[in-house]
Formats: C-alpha cells, structure tokens, sequence
C-alpha cells in the first residue's frame, strides 16, 4: 500500500533492542512501511551522546577553519579520496559537471582494530589524522564504533522486515568499508559569483546499504516524495535519520527505496554562514553479493538489475561523482 508521509516517520530504536517481542515486531514493521514508501526514517535512544556529538562537531569545525594550505596536507586524491581531506568543489553529484559546495573528510575503518587473519585488511588505506588536532582521531572513532554498532541494529530490523534471519547483514557488514564523512558547506560571501547550478550537495541517492546522519547544524535537507513533492528532512537532535543507499535497493530489487535527496543553499541573505554535517555510510564488505534476492522478485516486479558486488558497484559509481579517474 502506498502512503504518502508529509515528514519522514521517527521510531525508537529502543523498541526494537528492549526485548519485548510486541514492539520490536511494531517497529520492524513500521520501518518497512516508511522504506517501502520514502526511504527515510529518524530514530532515537540510537547510543550516540549529545556529547559525542558536540565533540565531534568541535574538532571538525577546528579543523575545517584551518588555513586551505593545511588542510590539503591530508588531501589524497590517488587513494580516489575516501581517506583523509576533499577539498572544496571536488565532488559533484553523478550527471552534474558544477562541483558540490562543500568540502570534507573522510574516516574508515582503524586498521589496528581489524584482525590480521581477516584478508580485508589489506583492502583498505590508511586513516589520515590531523596532527593539528589530536582530538579529533579520539572522536571520530569514538562515533565511527557508535554508528556502526547503531547501523547494525537497523540491518537487523530491516532483515526481519525481508523475512531474512535476523543476522543476515552481519558477516557482510563486519569491518566493512563503511565511512564517517564530516562535511562543511562553506560559506558564500559572493553569491553572485557561484554558477547559477551550484547547490550545496546536488540531488543525488547514496551509494551504500544505509546512511545515519546525526542532526545537520542547519536546515537544508529535502527528500522527493514519490510524488515529485520535496519535502524537508528535520530531526530533532535526540534523533539520527537514517535512509535506504543504493545497495540495498538493489539487493531488495526497489522494494525497499533509495530515495533521490539535496542539500538545498540557504536564502541569500544566509549564504555567508556555514553548515555542517555528519553522515555515516555504512558499506559491507567489498565481496557482497547484491544480486537481487528472490523473494524480491515476481511477475509484477520482474528483475531491474544486473548482478553486481558491493565492490564493484562502489567503483563504478565512484567514477561518476568524479572522485576517481
């Protein structure tokens, strides 16, 4: 059945964790209803303090008012920047040519944390660290185990809601490729003097299986209805939102929605202050296999994708934002 939300669903994660079979199947239901139908949802109690969360905004918006000749120290263009610092306008959505306004720095996985006996290891670059700011690496990873361990728990719920067994996602999720990207949306001082196209994150669908972004520092945030309606995406700052990526969608075969989302500019007169944000991608293992699950196939809803691994999907996609050659 198809509904129509004027604002995305907020659920406990709460409900799901307590023990109590009654409301954690009410969530695992509601979930399904707003990902079949909008693809978003905020959630609270998700382990992620406001504490964290103020220190983590304060050690990236230390680093981000770094002079550009700093930052760029950390700049890795030939890793295709998934560690470590992007500059400004270096990434634009896929089909668009004029650079996002935003510049940002990527976290992986800590490889220290990955056993030696796990071949990924030798997958993944290492993370970059401001030696400017020693408490920046303190937080980052702090927030990094937080969110996977939260983003865990709704591939849990979102197992369930496929009629998977609960622990579906978590060997495809362990040490997976997952990045906590802390952006800044620069300030404007000239508006006359940006391309006329030129939005703070152009509308675009993530790549990954899920995305859990903590409370953006300002408004912004819209997601296309079903209907060709932008809505806004506001959470309260108890809540994280969390969407469908890409991935899953493919998995589910567009049962479950990637939906198409921007960050729009502020009004003119608001262009000169700055916005920041923290999502969190949260990618399996390069070796999962996305080909669409059966149960997501049928004669109304023939197959809509060529088999594909998670790596190999990411790569493809990769070369369309621009961020490798």
């Amino acid at each position: 059945m198809e509904i129509l939300f004027d604002e995305i669903p907020s659920l406990d994660l709460a409900d799901f964790t307590s023990g109590n079979p009654e409301k954690k199947a009410e969530f695992v239901k509601k979930l399904g209803e707003a990902y079949q139908n909008i693809g978003f949802v905020a959630i609270k109690n998700h382990g992620l303090s406001q504490d964290l969360q103020d220190r983590l905004y304060h050690s990236i918006k230390s680093f981000f008012a770094l002079p550009d000749e700093v930052k760029s120290q950390y700049e890795k263009p030939e890793i295709g920047f998934q560690r470590g610092y992007t500059g400004k306008g270096k990434e634009h959505a896929k089909g668009r040519n004029t650079g996002d306004l935003k510049e940002f720095y990527h976290v992986g996985q800590e490889l220290d944390l990955i056993p030696d006996t796990d071949p990924i290891k030798s997958e993944y670059p290492e993370n970059l660290w401001p030696k400017e700011l020693p408490q920046f690496k303190t937080d980052a990873i702090e927030a990094y185990q937080t969110l996977e361990k939260a983003g865990k728990q709704m591939l849990r719920a979102i197992a369930l809601n496929l009629e998977l067994p609960e622990d579906y996602f978590e060997d495809k999720v362990a040490y997976g490729n997952s990045i906590l990207r802390q952006i800044h949306y620069f300030p404007i001082e000239n508006p006359d003097a940006v391309p006329a196209d030129a939005v703070r994150a152009a509308e675009h669908g993530d790549i990954n299986l899920i995305t859990l972004l903590m409370g953006a520092s300002a408004d912004g945030l819209q997601v296309l209805r079903k209907d060709g309606k932008w809505i806004p995406i506001t959470a309260l700052p108890d809540q994280l939102v969390v969407n469908v990526g890409d991935m899953l969608e493919r998995l589910t075969n567009k049962k479950l929605k990637s939906t198409i989302h921007r960050v729009v500019n502020p009004p003119r007169d608001l262009m000169h202050t700055s916005r920041y944000s923290i999502p969190f991608f949260m990618h399996p293992r390069s070796e999962m296999d996305l080909t669409c699950l059966e149960s997501c196939i049928d004669e109304h809803n023939p197959k809509q994708f060529t088999d594909a691994t998670a790596g190999e999907f990411l790569e493809e996609r990769l070369r369309e934002l621009g961020l490798k050659k």
